[in-house]
């Protein structure tokens, strides 16, 4: 395990609990906390041991983006340079939709800016009722498309419901949130730990190997050209599983009305 100072990492069987740390900066991202989430989530593509990922916030916050007092030091500094910072922060949302894991986000308090991105980047997202979220981006002279806000925004609420974050940059609760399809849960803040350990219980219940290519098959589906490309996808990984060891076992187990033992 890798020694973060931003990130708290603990690990409890084959579930990562991943703690942005830096809660006397509502959890914003430094430039050394870039560095850490992209280690770590590429990290996670060779660690087959870890099965699922929770990521949430210490103190009050689940994130409250950029810290713009530290990345004023790094940034207006020209096309060029700015282009390269700008990518790096970006390439945190690429290898958290990359890392084979599904995610779990647990978001409360501010999840604004570039946090928003990252509860967005999530696969379920869990929403205490003290949770705000906003493209604040807008708010502060840049544009509400950042991390990814316009690829996911959209697929997830729509354009109409992104349309009017993405250009006002105004918060949402997590009542509306999950009444627009934003977050799956929107429970009290100290309910979200045992609603996201349901969601634990039930994939780890399935075949290791059947759940990573689900993720697979759905991010690759978000952004396929047709219903054909869709089929000889699913088709594909639907052939790798059946020819796994993880068949006969699931159907043994049916049969026997007994929980799996997968391999």
């Amino acid at each position: 395990m890798r020694d973060y100072q931003t990130l708290d990492l603990v690990r409890d069987g084959a579930t990562d609990w991943l703690t942005f740390n830096r809660p006397e900066r509502l959890n914003a991202f430094n430039p050394l906390m870039v560095d850490e989430l992209l280690d770590y989530f590429e990290d996670t593509k060779s660690a087959p041991e870890t099965r699922i990922i929770v990521i949430r916030g210490a103190g009050r916050a689940f994130c409250a983006g950029a810290d713009v007092k530290d990345f004023m030091k790094t940034i207006a500094k020209g096309g060029e340079a700015d282009f390269q910072v700008q990518r790096k922060v970006s390439s945190i949302i690429y290898a958290m939709r990359r890392c084979p894991q599904p995610i779990i986000a647990l978001v409360h308090g501010a999840a604004t800016g570039g946090g928003f991105s990252l509860a967005l980047a999530a696969d379920i997202r869990i929403a205490g009722l003290s949770a705000r979220m906003n493209c604040a981006f807008i708010k502060i002279g840049l544009t509400g498309a950042d991390m990814g806000t316009s690829f996911h925004l959209p697929r997830l609420v729509g354009t109409c419901n992104a349309a009017a974050l993405m250009y006002t940059g105004r918060f949402i609760g997590a009542v509306k949130a999950e009444r627009i399809g934003l977050v799956n849960d929107a429970v009290e803040d100290e309910d979200m730990l045992e609603v996201a350990q349901g969601y634990i219980r039930e994939m780890l219940a399935t075949a290791p190997l059947g759940l990573r290519l689900t993720k697979d098959a759905l991010n690759a589906a978000i952004d396929a050209p047709s219903l054909t490309a869709t089929l000889a996808l699913e088709d594909r990984n639907q052939v790798m599983t059946i020819n796994s060891p993880d068949l006969a076992e699931g159907l043994a187990a049916l049969r026997e009305h007994r929980p799996p033992k997968w391999n």
